[in-house]
């Protein structure tokens, strides 16, 4: 379904029946990056995947982190979901961890893969602002497919050379089915440089909180064994043999992750 915020249109899918879980994709992604996890916890909740802004089917004008976090509340408020059990990856976690500290009221869990809270000084989000900046220039000068050969050669994803081949097909073509344009607004509007840090807020997030990271991850990891440190409600789950997408190359680890902590809450 499509629904309209303002000047924007966000795909939605909704399937299953049950209390209600939300799934935010990273960068490069759609709701498709969710496939095996939806068909696993439709059986028991009802699951809301969402198009990120400059992704997948989702048209937006330019969205700052804040204003995607408030689409979002408004996006379930107007379907009657008043408190959801969140799960982002990557760009989508720090969307549900912005979202989170905005909206307490509405997150009964939240659930964050191989994210994080921003970066904690203003010279280290300049540098990454012009880093994204940079990239985006690349993005809208040399195309989508320039960028995506870029984009899969860079460590953070170099695990995923090891999942069969049908894998890794899938993902390289929901990355190219994105637009230059969208992927451009997303890195300058919602990066990591762009986004507040959050890093002095995280003792005041009261839900139950886990934080999931693949072993290869290794600077994910350090951020993220500091962010449990950190949130009071919070545990770790380090996943052998896997690096930044854990969902993708151990899925069911991490589902099975996932299920034991809905089923506590």
């Amino acid at each position: 379904m499509f629904v309209e915020v303002d000047d924007a249109t966000y795909h939605v899918t909704i399937q299953g029946e049950g209390p209600s879980v939300v799934l935010l994709h990273g960068f490069t992604s759609t709701v498709q990056t969710w496939n095996a996890v939806l068909e696993e916890l439709k059986q028991d909740y009802t699951v809301i995947a969402i198009d990120l802004p400059g992704h997948g089917k989702t048209v937006t004008p330019d969205r700052t982190m804040n204003e995607c976090c408030t689409d979002i509340a408004f996006i379930l408020q107007s379907l009657h979901y008043t408190c959801v059990h969140m799960i982002g990856y990557s760009m989508g976690g720090r969307v549900a961890l912005s979202f989170a500290h905005r909206f307490p009221n509405l997150v009964a869990s939240l659930t964050l893969e191989s994210a994080s809270p921003g970066l904690r000084t203003e010279k280290e989000r300049f540098e990454r602002k012009s880093k994204d900046e940079k990239i985006a220039r690349t993005i809208e000068e040399e195309g989508i497919y320039s960028f995506v050969s870029y984009w899969e050669s860079i460590p953070l994803f170099s695990s995923q050379k090891s999942l069969p081949q049908e894998k890794q097909i899938a993902i390289q073509a929901e990355r190219l089915a994105q637009k230059e344009t969208g992927l451009a607004m997303s890195l300058r509007k919602m990066g990591t440089g762009s986004q507040p840090s959050l890093w002095n807020k995280l003792h005041t997030f009261e839900m139950p909180t886990l934080l999931l990271v693949g072993e290869y991850d290794d600077k994910f990891v350090e951020i993220n064994t500091e962010m449990a440190q950190t949130i009071p409600n919070a545990t770790i789950v380090c996943i052998k043999e896997s690096g930044h997408t854990v969902h993708v190359e151990q899925p069911d680890i991490f589902i099975k992750h996932i299920q034991q902590f809905l089923h506590k809450q």
